[in-house]
């Protein structure tokens, strides 16, 4: 099985960026959502991106966002693909495809068997899922460090590609890819020392551990 690809999200500075590129991640994670520690304004987003431009896959994370926010991120930051981490129904998700041209991976909470079905709704729309951890009501959608039964989604076999996201540390990555099988493995809060602050080392040894 080929290893697989890795996103570092919610980072907000350039050596977090370097330590992702050096890392060889595959992506870098932009939060567009001032609730989130993690959020970054379009002027230091587009700064980011400028860095990282031809290095690493570029991610814009929103949560029920409006079109002009998405717009003026994706015009700023050049971004690869648009992340949508809240309640963005099927149409919603095909309306921002339609409208970007660009990939689309919509997050999906996952707690008990069966949630990961959900998928199916979203074919034609997302180009990937992303089964993430159900946060307690009121929280933040993601970047909890919250996991969940990975069992539930082990070798899911739906009509979309999918990423695991939620609570994936340096300890847990290497078995998270052992049962899931899943084809991207995507951190924020496991690789940070406080949150919104990304350890470059922590970084480091996360790749390591996923492609371990």
């Amino acid at each position: 099985m080929p290893a697989p690809a890795i996103k570092i999200c919610g980072i907000r500075s350039a050596q977090a960026l370097d330590a992702a590129i050096a890392a060889r991640a595959d992506y870098a994670g932009f939060v567009f959502f001032p609730a989130s520690p993690r959020n970054v304004s379009i002027a230091e987003a587009a700064a980011l991106s400028a860095h990282a431009e031809g290095r690493i896959g570029r991610v814009g994370l929103f949560v029920d966002a409006e079109d002009a926010l998405i717009a003026e991120a994706v015009a700023a930051s050049k971004l690869d693909v648009l992340q949508l981490h809240g309640s963005e129904t099927p149409e919603r998700t095909a309306g921002l495809k339609a409208r970007f041209g660009l990939p689309v991976w919509k997050a999906l909470a996952v707690s008990a068997a069966g949630d990961a079905d959900r998928a199916r709704a979203y074919v034609g729309a997302a180009d990937l899922a992303l089964f993430d951890a159900k946060t307690p009501k009121g929280a933040l959608p993601g970047g909890m460090g919250l996991a969940f039964d990975w069992t539930l989604v082990a070798n899911w076999k739906g009509p979309l590609p999918w990423g695991l996201a939620g609570g994936l540390t340096t300890g847990n990555a290497a078995e998270a890819v052992r049962i899931t099988g899943a084809a991207l493995i995507d951190t924020s809060s496991g690789v940070e020392t406080a949150p919104g602050v990304k350890d470059p080392g922590r970084i480091a040894d996360f790749c390591r551990a996923v492609r371990g």
